[in-house]
């Protein structure tokens, strides 16, 4: 039996002008091709979680529920024009209940104390609230691939022992993606590398955007 894929990183239409997958429609694609389980995880917020909690139920397919949030290059409390402009990536998903309500409040935090173009968190908010919770990576745009992308590999592993240290051992994952970008290949061999380098683990995500092939022009 070949091992069972979900997708752990994907954005509905509560990532706004970003994602275009209705949740009902991939609950149904996600259950027509046999996955057990599928994640929710819109940029900055967590508008679409009740509703998806309950049509998942109703699906058959098991709910994970996640946020991929703003993390700040510096404090959340600046407002530093360019630079507080970019904020890092990263995917958070909950364990249990202690991990759903840590990340409501991690969300929250975002807006009502980090907001700045965009809901932004930083390692403060996150190691106050880390409990119950599982960190991937995130995209290109994730700070680990960054720095990689930068050519700071001493800075992408300080970066992987900032999150080891909030998250645990088992709490901090890398994504590869393969979406035909030259700088995924390119970083997803850096990746691999610091895996094995850290005694890291890897998990293969698809940065879900829309379910279908053809709805690849109109997103």
């Amino acid at each position: 039996m070949p091992p069972e894929f979900a997708h752990l990183h994907l954005h509905t239409e509560y990532s706004i002008l970003d994602g275009a997958c209705r949740i009902d429609d991939a609950l149904h694609a996600a259950a027509s091709m046999g996955m057990k389980s599928l994640a929710i995880t819109d940029h900055g917020v967590m508008y679409g979680v009740l509703s998806f909690y309950q049509q998942a139920l109703k699906a058959g397919v098991k709910p994970v529920l996640g946020s991929e949030v703003y993390v700040a290059r510096g404090s959340r409390l600046s407002r530093e024009g360019g630079l507080d402009e970019q904020p890092y990536h990263l995917v958070l998903l909950a364990l249990d209940n202690a991990g759903y309500r840590n990340l409501m409040r991690i969300v929250t935090r975002g807006f009502t104390e980090g907001f700045y173009y965009k809901p932004r968190v930083d390692l403060e908010v996150l190691r106050e609230n880390s409990e119950g919770l599982v960190a991937l990576s995130a995209c290109l745009k994730g700070e680990v691939q960054q720095h990689l992308l930068a050519r700071d590999r001493a800075l992408a592993k300080k970066t992987i022992s900032d999150y080891l240290e909030l998250f645990g051992d088992e709490g901090f994952y890398l994504e590869l993606m393969d979406h035909g970008i030259p700088e995924q290949a390119q970083v997803n061999m850096m990746l691999v590398e610091l895996s094995r380098e850290m005694g890291i683990g890897l998990v293969a995500t698809n940065d879900v955007h829309y379910v279908r092939r053809e709805d690849s022009k109109p997103h």
